[in-house]
């Protein structure tokens, strides 16, 4: 595997160079180069902000097909849990699952109800005073990534527990061992973000993932609806909901959990915020922070097709006055150590100036020095998102003072040698 895998992807026939996608990544990924967007693997968490902000849909995510079923004897479907909210109310849960067999698929997991376990452990570990306050979820990986990249002293405060998907995989082929040969199940999540892709490809905390792939809600959303809407539900069984599906809406962890003092927050660019007030230790008395890259929890992914706002009210419907699943059988059933990672994530050095500790400190003084003769307008005339992002890159060698069209106006090239 290389040392980044990404599911985010630029299709360049597309692109235009309007550097809107530039402006808007959170982690400053991303710069324009003749004319062309270009990634910067190393930078990018796969929030999917440049997905949904492209005015031309050049940016889209890589995902398996249905075809990558047929590697599989026994093919199972372990839906997002915003999933369900995507379709209209007359189709229940129990009906999109239907739908999803005559699909391909020979069995369905519902990650909703470890969300519920876990969320169970969430709620002793705020109360034990030995644990690091705030406690972040890894429940959105694209947070997690974040964290590593720009808030490593967050780290510590990350609860190192497996994602309800990674849980619910596991336990699936675990007790489907007899009946299926290993390497014969097939698992494949169907997702609402390209980080939760990217999760499974290279995932965090674990040497590797349980799934064996993923798709997106907006590939099978038109065949799943087209089936919906021309054949009758054939399969009595009814599909149990649980209180566990209102993790794809903002404030469903906390709710869940019952963690009172907590700060729900979604939205890559506030969460930047608060994971900074965070850092500085601002925070006192929180003792759990909930947070979604997407506006409004999971159910505003880039891949999923309904409005987020309609979603989550069929979240609320669904979920609403559900009572939780009996601590009893979480305390007999699933141990918490069992539940935690089997890998520690370490902070991710973006810049990378250089291994030399010395030589490296002198890239960073010729940074500052060159953003001290930059305009600092930011204005992303020269390809990159900021002044400072310039500068790192003419350190670097990946651009030029002469680059800045404000250098070019007051006289041409300047000394780079700064």
């Amino acid at each position: 595997m290389a040392d980044y895998y990404h599911s985010v992807i630029l299709m360049e026939e597309k692109c235009t160079g309007c550097t809107v996608c530039m402006q808007n990544c959170p982690t400053q990924a991303i710069r324009v180069i003749d004319g062309k967007a270009h990634i910067t693997p190393e930078k990018c968490i796969d929030c999917g902000v440049c997905i949904r902000v492209c005015p031309y849909g050049a940016k889209s995510a890589v995902t398996d097909t249905l075809k990558d079923l047929e590697a599989y004897d026994f093919k199972v479907a372990m839906p997002s849990m915003s999933f369900y909210s995507q379709f209209p109310g007359n189709f229940s849960k129990t009906k999109v699952d239907n739908a999803l067999k005559t699909l391909g698929f020979d069995a369905i997991i519902d990650q909703s109800y470890y969300a519920e376990v876990i969320a169970y452990h969430l709620g002793n570990l705020s109360e034990d005073p030995f644990q690091e306050k705030p406690m972040i979820s890894t429940y959105c990986p694209a947070i997690t990534r974040l964290i590593q990249l720009k808030n490593p002293e967050l780290i510590k405060n990350i609860i190192p527990i497996e994602t309800p998907m990674e849980v619910a995989a596991r336990l699936y082929k675990e007790n489907s061992a007899a009946a299926h040969p290993e390497g014969s199940i097939g698992i494949f999540y169907i997702s609402q973000c390209p980080a939760k892709i990217t999760s499974i490809k290279k995932p965090l905390g674990l040497k590797k993932s349980s799934l064996d792939g993923a798709l997106s809600t907006q590939s099978l959303y038109p065949l799943l609806m087209q089936i919906l809407s021309h054949r009758e539900d054939y399969d009595q069984h009814v599909t149990p909901v649980y209180l566990g599906e209102s993790w794809s809406i903002l404030g469903g962890q906390s709710l869940t959990s019952e963690i009172e003092a907590s700060i729900k927050v979604d939205g890559i660019d506030e969460v930047a915020k608060i994971l900074d007030m965070a850092e500085l230790g601002k925070l006192s008395g929180i003792q759990f922070i909930e947070t979604y890259a997407c506006i409004g929890g999971c159910v505003g992914g880039p891949l999923n097709v309904e409005n987020p706002f309609i979603a989550r009210y069929r979240v609320e419907s669904r979920t609403r006055g559900l009572s939780p699943i009996d601590t009893g059988e979480i305390e007999d059933n699933f141990d918490f150590n069992a539940l935690l990672w089997d890998l520690e994530i370490e902070p991710l050095d973006i810049l990378g100036l250089d291994k030399d500790l010395t030589v490296a400190m002198e890239k960073m003084t010729r940074i500052d020095r060159l953003v001290a003769e930059l305009p600092g307008i930011d204005c992303g005339a020269c390809g990159c998102p900021s002044c400072r992002s310039l500068a790192e890159d003419i350190v670097q060698k990946k651009a030029s003072l002469s680059d800045c069209v404000f250098q070019k106006l007051q006289g041409g090239r300047r000394n780079e040698s700064l």
